[in-house]
């Protein structure tokens, strides 16, 4: 096998335990609010320099809380702020394991592709026999649509 990219294999205790800590994340993570795709997109957005902007704002309403009318809840905008970094530190340590398992998931589907390229070549090469006739043929299946497309070409 001329690619081997990644061997991952976690025992049966690794895998409980990330099972476990999965669950806890959403049974602890209940605050946490699932938009659709309108709210999304009509939602205001805040990007690094309204970032900025909002802290500044934070600040100088706290130090001026007598320009805000009473239906301006300024503690609910502390929180807010509050919630925004709490998350974000999570977030980030999160987003690092998600690249790590979609890459490694690239890899081992990479793999498998390449070593099941590699054994059905060799199978269509010596493979003899009624028996390894049949596996090669349904094996086959995947590159049918490709054979036909080539058929139909070289009949025009």
């Amino acid at each position: 096998m001329p690619q081997n990219l990644i061997t991952f294999a976690p025992s049966t205790a690794d895998l409980t335990a990330i099972d476990a800590a999965i669950k806890t994340l959403e049974d602890r993570l209940t605050g946490l609010v699932d938009l659709s795709p309108e709210q999304r997109h009509t939602l205001t957005k805040m990007g690094d320099k309204s970032e900025a902007f909002c802290r500044k704002a934070v600040e100088v309403l706290t130090a001026n809380p007598n320009v805000l009318p009473p239906t301006f809840s300024l503690p609910e905008m502390r929180r807010d702020l509050t919630g925004f970094d709490t998350l974000r530190t999570r977030l980030t340590r999160i987003e690092r394991i998600y690249e790590k398992m979609r890459d490694s998931q690239l890899a081992l589907g990479s793999d498998l592709m390449t070593a099941s390229l590699e054994g059905y070549a060799l199978l269509k090469v010596s493979g003899k026999g009624e028996a390894l006739d049949t596996a090669r043929k349904a094996l086959s299946v995947r590159f049918s649509s490709r054979a036909v497309k080539k058929e139909e070409a070289a009949a025009e």
